[in-house]
């Protein structure tokens, strides 16, 4: 598997080329496909996510966000209950941030 360095180079050139207008059509479909690909992983995280996220959310009669508001204020206590739904509470916001940046992307 490529590092992450070759790969930002091997971006670095598609984007020269890309800059010149010599990238092929070839190039563009599995750029979008790739995209899309990432968009529908993204979107099965999210939704895997928030399934459990409603878990905590029905037991303890509060928002996720509200939740982890409180539990970074250190109102909460330390729980294994309360350290697994700020975990998944983080995983879930870093899912939806990727998404967003996939969906405004493909959109250009």
């Amino acid at each position: 598997m490529a590092t992450q360095n070759q790969i930002l180079e091997q971006l670095k050139i598609l984007e020269k080329l890309y800059n010149r207008g010599e990238v092929s059509e070839v190039v563009e479909r599995a750029l979008k496909k790739i995209i899309a690909h990432e968009i529908t992983i993204a979107q099965q995280q999210t939704a895997e996510l928030e399934t459990d996220l409603k878990q905590y959310e029905t037991q303890y009669q509060m928002s996720s966000a509200q939740f982890y508001s409180k539990f970074r204020a250190g109102e909460l206590g330390d729980d294994i209950d309360f350290v697994e739904w700020s975990s998944f509470y983080q995983m879930w916001s870093s899912v939806r941030e990727r998404l967003q940046i996939l969906l405004s992307n493909s959109q250009a």
